[in-house]
């Protein structure tokens, strides 16, 4: 016979019971908090427009010696539209090292995809509200907003905390406007990749700046003299102009911050994979504990 008391059965049978319980609560808590970390660190899918250094609606025009490093498209208007580079008609300084889309599938289905990015970005919470100016400000990765403009005066330092995949994005309700020598300063890992600027009318690089990150803008982009782009400049309806400016698409582990360190030696484990191992430590936790209560 055995030598539990029926009380003790009961409580034996209630433990073990709201262990059965307290196991699936805890991996869903587990599973939801894992995946909702690996979704914010998703970043804006750009699709087709990612290759385009320059993208516009209605013309591009380079005003000096301007370097466009990647793509070249426009859409709707064509070719005629496109001046002051070596392949216009007559053909100017301004040189893009890479291929030159006008009016085609291509740049239809550009225009189309940064479309939808814009729309991902101007859909997004905010996560603080910017006064008017960015100069001085050091930010931590998060979604800046304006309600109307946004300009920069200085330097704006974007702090990755160490993440390469940390996020930046601005949104501004109406002008972005740099002024004169303005930059966009990355460090700990920040990459120009993760920066979005969303804009609601128009861009304008002033002479001078060291600018990072995607512009899109609902209107139209002006880069002007002695301007360095590390991103992309995307003009949804009107049009991309540049005076004598570098403009070259930015790559993972570019931009001006120094590249993120290397990894400890060890084998490499995926961050899911990670996150599914601490979830199975877990629940291996609570059915050792669910068993010793139930031989207690």
């Amino acid at each position: 016979m055995s030598n539990l008391k029926p009380g003790n059965a009961k409580s034996t049978a209630t433990r073990s019971s709201t262990s059965g319980h307290l196991l699936p609560k805890l991996l869903m808590l587990g599973l939801a908090s894992l995946f909702s970390a690996v979704a914010s660190a998703q970043t804006v899918p750009l699709g087709s427009a990612a290759s385009f250094g320059v993208l516009a609606g209605s013309a591009i025009t380079s005003v000096g010696p301007t370097v466009i490093t990647g793509d070249l498209g426009i859409h709707p208007n064509n070719a005629s539209s496109v001046t002051g580079f070596s392949f216009s008609t007559p053909p100017g300084p301004g040189i893009v090292n890479g291929a030159t889309h006008f009016a085609n599938a291509v740049a239809l289905q550009a225009q189309n995809d940064a479309t939808t990015a814009y729309n991902t970005l101007a859909a997004l919470p905010c996560t603080a509200t910017i006064p008017g100016d960015l100069g001085g400000m050091t930010l931590t990765p998060g979604v800046y907003c304006s309600n109307s403009t946004m300009g920069l005066t200085g330097a704006v330092t974007l702090n990755g905390q160490g993440d390469p995949a940390a996020r930046f994005v601005f949104k501004v309700g109406s002008a972005l406007t740099t002024a004169s020598g303005a930059s966009v300063n990355l460090v700990n890992g920040a990459q120009s990749c993760n920066v979005f600027w969303q804009v609601g009318s128009s861009a304008t690089l002033g002479t001078g700046t060291n600018f990072l990150g995607t512009v899109i803008a609902f209107t139209s982009v002006t880069i002007t003299t002695g301007t360095s782009v590390n991103g992309r400049t995307i003009a949804r309806n009107g049009a991309v102009t540049a005076g004598s400016a570098s403009i070259s698409v930015c790559t993972l582990g570019g931009g001006t911050n120094p590249p993120p360190p290397p990894p400890p030696i060890s084998t490499p484990v995926p961050a899911l994979g990670m996150g599914f191992a601490l979830l199975m430590g877990l629940a291996l936790v609570v059915v050792v504990a669910a068993r010793r209560r139930q031989s207690a």
